[in-house]
Order: C-alpha cells, then structure tokens, then sequence
C-alpha cells in the first residue's frame, strides 16, 4: 500500500512535470527563445520512472495525453530605418532661348550735309528794341515793327528805331481823301515790290513830310529785303530805294478808327509841351493793321516823334 502510494506519487509528479514542461515550451515559442536551450537549463532531464506514464485506475478509460498546444508565430518587428524612397527623376531643362542678332542701324544713303548753326538771339539792353525777326533767323518777317508792338494806349515809350531798306512813293494830298491816298499807296508799293522780286520785311510806314491847312505831303514806305550781295534793285520810275528814319524816338500808341486820330495828335502836342521836349517837324507812322476801314475800331497805328 505505501509502496503504491508511493509509485503513484512518483507518477504524479511526472505528469506535473510533463504539463510545466509543456507550459515553459509554449511560453518560450511565445517569447521567442530557444526551448530547447532553455528548458535543458533550467530542468534536468526526467529519470526513466519520471518520464513513462501514469497507470489509469481500475475500470477507467486510459488517459489521454493533452495536446500540446501550437506555438504562435513570432509577432513582426517594426523595422526601424525605413525604406528608401525611389528617387524620382530631375524635370527635364527648359529648352535654351537662341539669342536674335542684333540688327544694325540703317546706314543713311550718300553723305550727311552739315546744317548751318543758328546763332542764339541777342537780348537787347535795356532801352533797346528787340531784334527784328528777319535778322534773326535771316527770313524777312512782313508783321515786323520798328520797335516791337505797344499794348496801351496811356503809355508812352522811349525806344530806338532801326534803319531798314525802303521801297518809297511820295505823293501829296488833302485830308478828306487822306486815308484812302495812303491806302492806295502801299498797294501800290506791294506791287512794285513783287514785280521787282522784294520780299516785303515789316508793316508799311508814312513819314509826313510837309502839312498844311489843306493837306499834306507824305514818303509812303514798305520795307523790303535786299537780295543776296547788297546790290540796289532796279524800281520803277515812280518809286525809289531809300532807309527808314532811326535813332531814339517816342512812340504813342493810337488803337482807335483813323477818323478819330486827330485826338491822339492832340494828345502828343499835350505830352510834349509838358515835358518841353522838342522835336522834329516830321511824323511818322507805322501801321499795325491794315488800311482797309477808316471805321474800323480795333486799327492799330505806332506814332514815333523824334526829339531833336
């Protein structure tokens, strides 16, 4: 009987180790290790008696060893370096811009011909007239004046006539047909002056040489240009080639109809007998505009008295 009990304790123990053997081999398929390495360290090898199995008991189906449970497989390891990217291919180069040749300039056909140099005008002194425009740029200017334009008529100015080149037509006649006797006879030198191939180079003037109660006697002129050379052009018998009157002179304005004229005379005769200027006996006129309307309110005529 003890016998007994102590073979079947010797076979339980065998069979309770069998079952932790078989617990430590599943646990070691789980983490990995090898169990066969491991189990020979830490348990000795069962003795013949140890390792053959238990008698089942009288009248019970021998017992069934357990299965020996499937060891799941090892779970996967992140890799830790990750895996290399495939490299994508560098955009392809823009195709190269050809540069253009660079035309040249267009060659100008036959040679440059110098251009003349114009001279820059010359700022009179103070007290001087300005320049005539056809001795500036060398064309003759037919608006040209003798002293530059006034522009009110209470104003009086002292300037300085310059010598010009005149087609002359003296003539005589009364007052009431004054007017149109001047008229005529700048027509009459225009004429002339285109038939003799003169350019006409400033406003017509009158120089009254000579009056009376009755009438008086006049020098019309027309300044003119002379051709290249300074030689006197051939006139008719009627007219002759002269010089306007120069040096220093007072011009009044008259902007007024040419009936009412007389008014600025008067006005003159007042001016210079205040001042006590005296002056010379002639008289000259430069007409602004044109003689076409003794009526003609906006007329414009310089007045130019010479002291003596």
């Amino acid at each position: 009987m003890l016998l007994r009990k102590g073979a079947n304790r010797e076979k339980l123990r065998a069979v309770t180790m069998r079952y932790f053997r078989i617990c430590v081999l599943a646990c070691a398929g789980t983490i990995g290790l090898a169990p066969t390495a491991w189990a020979q360290a830490t348990v000795a090898a069962p003795s013949a008696v140890q390792a053959s199995p238990l008698a089942p008991p009288p009248g019970a189906a021998p017992a069934q060893a357990p299965a020996a449970p499937v060891p799941s497989p090892p779970a996967a390891v992140p890799d830790p370096q990750p895996s290399p990217q495939p490299v994508q291919p560098a955009p392809p180069a823009p195709n190269p811009v050809t540069p253009q040749p660079v035309q040249p300039a267009p060659t100008p056909q036959g040679p440059l011909e110098p251009q003349p140099v114009q001279p820059p005008p010359a700022v009179p002194a103070p007290g001087q007239p300005l320049v005539p425009q056809q001795q500036q740029t060398g064309v003759p200017d037919p608006n040209a004046t003798l002293a530059g334009k006034g522009t009110d008529t209470s104003d009086v100015a002292e300037v300085t006539l310059s010598p010009k080149p005149v087609l002359v037509l003296s003539g005589q006649t009364s007052w009431d047909q004054g007017f149109q006797k001047l008229s005529d006879s700048f027509k009459a030198l225009r004429a002339e002056a285109q038939r003799a191939g003169l350019a006409v180079a400033g406003r017509p003037l009158t120089l009254f040489v000579e009056t009376t109660d009755e009438g008086f006697r006049f020098d019309a002129m027309l300044p003119v240009a002379i051709p290249p050379g300074g030689q006197a052009p051939t006139v008719g018998a009627d007219f002759r080639m002269s010089t306007s009157p120069a040096g220093a002179a007072l011009r009044f304005l008259h902007q007024a109809p040419y009936d009412d004229i007389d008014s600025t005379y008067e006005t003159i005769t007042a001016y210079l007998e205040a001042k006590n200027i005296v002056v010379k006996d002639a008289f000259l006129e430069e007409y602004v505009s044109d003689l076409a309307d003794p009526g003609d309110p906006n007329l414009e005529i310089n007045v130019y008295v010479q002291p003596k």
